[in-house]
């Protein structure tokens, strides 16, 4: 049987903001320049034997519920919620053996710490709210592409990019027009529209020109760690629907640094096709505690 994984203490992710110690030259304002880790691949979860789970009627009431959810869910419908806040230990346990942890890890910094993992059924995600104190006030699984926090909470409270040629430091020469760029894409993006990406690892920045474009995005209150193919960290910033987003190697060494003007990075969501596998997976795994669905 496979380890429980413990969800009382919280997802180690290094969040981003003022004061880190960033590693790319001219970043010091945007820091998250550390890779996500090792890449993901999908491992069946090794689960605990049907007669060692009989009496776990609540975890298994929920999981035929939230199949259902998988199943009917599609990509872009808000989020389907199931809060287990209150069930006992021992279905929780069976819940999060289950699950375990997927490629996805998302961290929302506010009064209260939100802290997220997809599992690895893709498109469930593990909701976790944490206090001031550090005390865990809810648990719930989200069924969506993306979690419902992303959605409203990223840009919630965004302010106009400053592109005034005050204050430039010397040798920022491309970033003021990066910055104009970006507050003219941001006006007319309406959701729906593609992406807009800036890739910066192709233009001539300089250190100036990168803790430029990092003080005037500011940092969001998003961070989102993908240790998937295409292993990438994607911060969001204060300005509306824009992303920074770094891919790294198998070295852990940065690739493509990019900003990018869209709703939600598609790299970060789950597709249509990862649902449906999800929904086969967890079908797959309740016959074998006899719990019928579909």
């Amino acid at each position: 049987m496979a380890d429980i994984k413990d969800y009382g203490r919280p997802i180690d992710i290094p969040v981003i903001g003022e004061g880190s110690q960033g590693t790319m030259p001219g970043d010091d304002n945007f820091n998250f320049t550390e890779s996500p880790g090792a890449m993901h691949t999908f491992d069946r979860p090794i689960i605990p034997e049907p007669e060692d789970v009989v009496n776990l009627t609540v975890a298994k009431e929920m999981l035929a519920k939230l199949y259902d959810a998988v199943a009917s869910y599609k990509v872009g419908e808000p989020a389907v919620a199931f809060d287990i806040t209150d069930m006992d230990a021992a279905n929780v346990d069976l819940v999060n053996q289950i699950f375990n942890e997927g490629e996805v890890s998302v961290i929302y910094e506010s009064d209260t710490s939100v802290q997220i993992q997809e599992s690895v059924l893709t498109g469930i995600w593990r909701i976790r709210m944490i206090n001031e104190a550090g005390i865990q006030i809810s648990d719930a699984i989200e069924v969506a592409d993306i979690p419902s926090i992303v959605r409203k909470k990223t840009f919630k409270n965004t302010t106009p990019i400053d592109t005034s040629l005050d204050n430039i430091p010397e040798n920022a020469f491309n970033a003021p027009p990066i910055l104009i760029e970006l507050a003219e894409k941001i006006a007319t993006w309406k959701s729906g529209d593609g992406n807009h990406v800036i890739n910066l690892t192709l233009l001539p920045l300089s250190e100036e020109d990168m803790a430029l474009l990092g003080s005037r995005l500011g940092v969001g209150p998003i961070t989102i760690l993908s240790r998937g193919y295409g292993n990438c960290r994607i911060g969001s910033t204060q300005k509306n629907n824009i992303w920074w987003i770094k891919y790294y190697n198998s070295d852990d060494k940065i690739i493509l640094n990019t900003i990018e003007v869209i709703d939600i990075p598609e790299v970060a969501a789950a597709a249509p096709e990862d649902i449906e596998d999800s929904a086969e997976r967890l079908q797959d795994i309740l016959g074998v505690y006899d719990v019928h669905v579909g």
